[in-house]
């Protein structure tokens, strides 16, 4: 599903970011990103769908070398990869309910169709009562809810999130988590970079950890 193959990544002034990871994750499997600020993990996670390219190596995404695909053919990778990242995006002249079918309006999705999985999405993370609210009006984890929303709206087969509980009080980020974790028992492949550990260990598969912009045994 996801392969690193002697992956590296260096920004101009020589700054190494990560170097040598080789690793997979299978179709399926739950796993973790750990590792400690700065170690490379919001990196690695932009690389999977290509916001950044690797200076070196292959990524390989559902059998594509994410690193030699032309621009014209990243949204169609994009389509089978849910993305959330710190900066959530959410457009805040936008309701909650518009917020979650901007994927499904550029993909082309007939809209009696779009409007029925837009609702299923939002009714997923517990925001349906929620669609006509303005991202304003909603709390900090309603917010990172619809972002979660949006992301899974259009049924990714990998589903990648850069520290979705950071902010977050203790009773919604553990709901964060279990949400994540619903998603992977429905045969999402989901990859998360966190600092809380803890909160996802009882569905994980597996841990990667990085040091350094590399990946420790």
């Amino acid at each position: 599903m996801i392969r690193f193959e002697q992956v590296g990544k260096r920004y101009p002034g020589g700054i190494a970011a990560l170097a040598e990871l080789t690793f997979a994750v299978e179709s399926g499997e739950m796993v973790i990103l750990s590792g400690h600020s700065g170690a490379g993990k919001s990196t690695l996670l932009k690389l999977i769908p290509a916001i950044e390219r690797p200076t070196q190596g292959a990524v390989v995404v559902n059998g594509q070398n994410v690193a030699a695909l032309k621009r014209a053919a990243i949204p169609f990778l994009r389509r089978n990869i849910g993305m959330i990242f710190q900066d959530q995006k959410l457009l805040y002249d936008r309701s909650a309910f518009d917020n979650v079918m901007l994927p499904l309006a550029i993909a082309g999705v007939a809209t009696r169709d779009a409007g029925r999985r837009v609702r299923a999405a939002l009714d997923k993370v517990g925001l349906l009562e929620r669609e006509k609210a303005m991202p304003v009006a909603l709390s900090g984890g309603e917010q990172q809810r619809l972002a979660i929303a949006r992301a899974v709206v259009a049924r990714p087969s990998i589903l990648i999130a850069d520290e979705p509980t950071a902010h977050l009080d203790d009773d919604t980020a553990r709901d964060i988590a279990t949400t994540f974790h619903a998603f992977n028992q429905v045969g999402v492949t989901v990859l998360v970079a966190t600092h809380h550990e803890s909160l996802f260990a009882p569905f994980m598969t597996r841990r990667i950890t990085l040091a350094h912009g590399r990946l420790l045994p």
